[in-house]
C-alpha cells in the first residue's frame, strides 16, 4: 500500500490545514479556518456515522463535509445529480434525513437542511483517528452506462489519491485551478476539492460550463490548472483560446479525440494530460502526449497486470465492495496490452465485443470508425437485445449532417456487413450528463419500445 500510516498521514494534513487558518481555500473566497469551523459545524449538528446527503456543489461546503467524514462524523452521500430522479434513487438506497445545502428551497418534508449559516463552530476542529479504511464517502454513479451504483471510498483512498496527484504534477501553493467538472463526480471531487487541500492550492469557487466563461475565467484569474472534459476541450476550439497563466491542462470521463488535444496544443503549447480511472478503482494511470495511441504510464505505487487480456489493479484507492482475488487483484472491463514496465496500451471494453450472427463485434471500433466518416461529429454505439435471434442489433446514435444512408455506405467499406449497425438516428448532439460523459438515459430515449442491452 502507498499509505500504510495513514492515520499519521490525515493527521499530519490535519495539522497543516488548521495551523493555517489564513490561508486561501476558494480564491478570493473562504479560507481553510472558514473550512475547518464549518467541518466542527457539521459535527455538531449531526452524529457519528449519520449519513448527510450533500446536496450542493459548494466547493467550501463540499471539503467540510469531508473532513467532518474524515474524523469520524457523518456519513457523506453524493448524488450524481441534482434533480428529484437522482435524490430519489439515492435515498433508496441508503435512507438519510439530514441534507447539507446551501439553499433551503423546496426540501422533502421529512428532511432537515443544514444550512451554512446554521453550523456555527461551537469548538475548533480538532483531528480524531478513525479507521482508515471504513467507508465515509459515498458515490453514485449514474446516467453513462444506466442504472446508477453505489460505491462507497475511504480515507485511504480519497486522500491518498489526492496526496499522490498532488506529487506527481508538483499542485502547490503556487497554483490555482479552473475546474468545469462539479464536485460529484469522483474526478472533480478530487481535483477541485480534495487537491486544493492537500496541497496548499487555490481553486476558484463556480463551476464553469460555457466556452466563453471557460476562456473568460482562465484570462482573468490568474488560473494555472484547467480541469476539464473532451466535450468541453471540443468546443474549446476558438481562435479566442489563449494560454494566459495556464502550465497544466487535465482531462478525464472519457478518451480526447487527437484533433481537439492537438488543436488546444497549437494554441496554448500545452499537452493535456489524459487521467484514466474510475470511480470505483480511482486513479489508474495518466498521458500527455499527442497521438491517438492510447499508451498510458501507472501512476506510483499501482500495482497492475495483465491476465487473459484484460486489467487487472490493485492500488490504495479500490473501492471497498470491489471483488479481488486471493492477492487482492480487481480484474476491470478493460482490454489492455503490456508497454513497457509502467505503462500500457488500451484497447476498449471486454464488455464492447458483441456476439452478431454468431460473429464478434468490438462497440468501440464501430465508434471509432464512424467518426471518421464525413458528416459525422460524434457518435455513440450500443448493443440491443435482437428480436431475430441473431444475438444483438448494433444500434448508432450519430451527431453530424450527414443522413443513415450515407452512413450505412460509408462503413460498408471499412466493415463487415454484419459490423454495420442495424438502427441508426441522426441528432445534432449527443446528450450529455454534467460530468462529460454520455447520458444513456437520454440516448435510450432515442430508441423507446426497443429492448436495449
Amino acid at each position: 500500500m502507498l499509505f500504510q500510516t495513514m492515520k499519521d498521514k490525515l493527521s499530519d494534513f490535519f495539522d497543516h490545514i488548521t495551523d493555517s487558518p489564513l490561508r486561501a481555500f476558494i480564491a478570493g473566497g473562504h479560507t481553510c479556518g472558514d473550512v475547518c469551523r464549518l467541518a466542527a459545524g457539521i459535527c455538531s449538528r449531526t452524529s457519528p456515522d449519520e449519513p448527510l446527503c450533500l446536496w450542493t456543489q459548494d466547493k467550501s461546503l463540499t471539503a467540510a463535509a469531508l473532513l467532518a467524514a474524515a474524523i469520524g462524523g457523518p456519513r457523506v452521500i453524493i448524488p450524481y445529480a441534482f434533480s428529484p430522479h437522482a435524490f430519489d434513487e439515492a435515498r433508496s438506497s441508503i435512507s438519510f434525513s439530514k441534507i447539507l445545502s446551501e439553499s433551503n428551497d423546496a426540501p422533502p418534508a421529512d428532511c432537515t437542511v443544514i444550512l451554512p449559516d446554521s453550523v456555527p463552530a461551537p469548538a475548533p476542529l480538532v483531528y480524531t483517528a478513525c479507521d482508515a479504511d471504513t467507508p465515509r464517502v459515498m458515490l453514485f454513479t449514474g446516467g453513462s452506462t444506466g442504472k446508477p451504483k453505489l460505491w462507497s471510498k475511504t480515507a485511504r483512498n480519497l486522500f491518498s489519491e489526492a496526496l499522490l496527484l498532488a506529487e506527481t504534477f508538483g499542485i502547490g501553493p503556487q497554483d490555482c485551478i479552473l475546474s468545469t467538472v462539479p464536485p460529484q463526480h469522483i474526478y472533480g471531487l478530487l481535483f477541485s476539492v480534495l487537491v486544493p487541500l492537500v496541497s496548499g492550492c487555490t481553486v476558484l469557487e463556480p463551476v464553469f460550463s460555457f466556452p466563453q466563461e471557460i476562456l473568460a475565467a482562465a484570462g482573468d484569474t490568474g488560473a494555472t490548472i484547467l480541469v476539464s472534459v473532451p466535450s468541453q476541450y471540443h468546443v474549446l476550439k476558438t481562435e479566442s483560446l489563449q494560454r494566459h497563466n495556464l502550465r497544466l491542462a487535465f482531462s478525464s470521463a472519457g478518451m480526447l479525440p487527437g484533433p481537439d488535444a492537438d488543436y488546444f496544443h497549437g494554441k496554448t503549447g500545452i499537452a493535456v494530460t489524459e487521467i484514466y480511472g474510475s470511480t470505483e478503482t480511482g486513479g489508474i494511470a495518466w498521458k500527455a502526449s499527442l497521438t491517438d495511441k492510447q499508451v498510458f504510464c501507472t501512476f506510483n505505487g499501482i500495482d497492475w497486470k495483465i491476465h487473459n487480456g484484460r486489467l487487472q489493479l490493485r492500488s490504495d484507492f479500490l473501492s471497498p465492495e470491489l471483488p479481488r482475488d486471493q492477492d487482492e487483484f480487481f480484474t476491470t472491463a478493460d482490454r489492455a496490452e503490456p508497454c513497457g514496465a509502467d505503462s500500457f496500451t488500451l484497447h476498449g471494453r471486454a464488455d464492447d465485443v458483441v456476439k452478431v450472427g454468431g460473429r464478434r463485434v468490438d462497440l468501440s471500433e464501430i465508434c471509432d470508425k464512424l467518426k471518421t466518416l464525413g458528416g459525422v461529429r460524434d457518435a455513440v454505439v450500443f448493443a440491443m437485445h435482437a428480436r431475430t435471434g441473431r444475438g444483438a442489433d448494433i444500434t448508432a446514435l450519430i451527431a453530424g449532417t450527414a443522413d443513415a444512408s450515407a452512413i450505412r455506405a460509408g462503413l460498408a467499406k471499412i466493415c463487415e456487413p454484419y459490423a454495420i449497425p442495424r438502427h441508426i438516428k441522426i441528432v445534432e448532439s449527443i446528450p450529455l450528463l454534467p460530468t462529460g460523459k454520455y447520458d444513456r438515459e437520454m440516448i435510450e430515449k432515442y430508441f423507446e419500445g426497443k429492448s436495449l442491452e
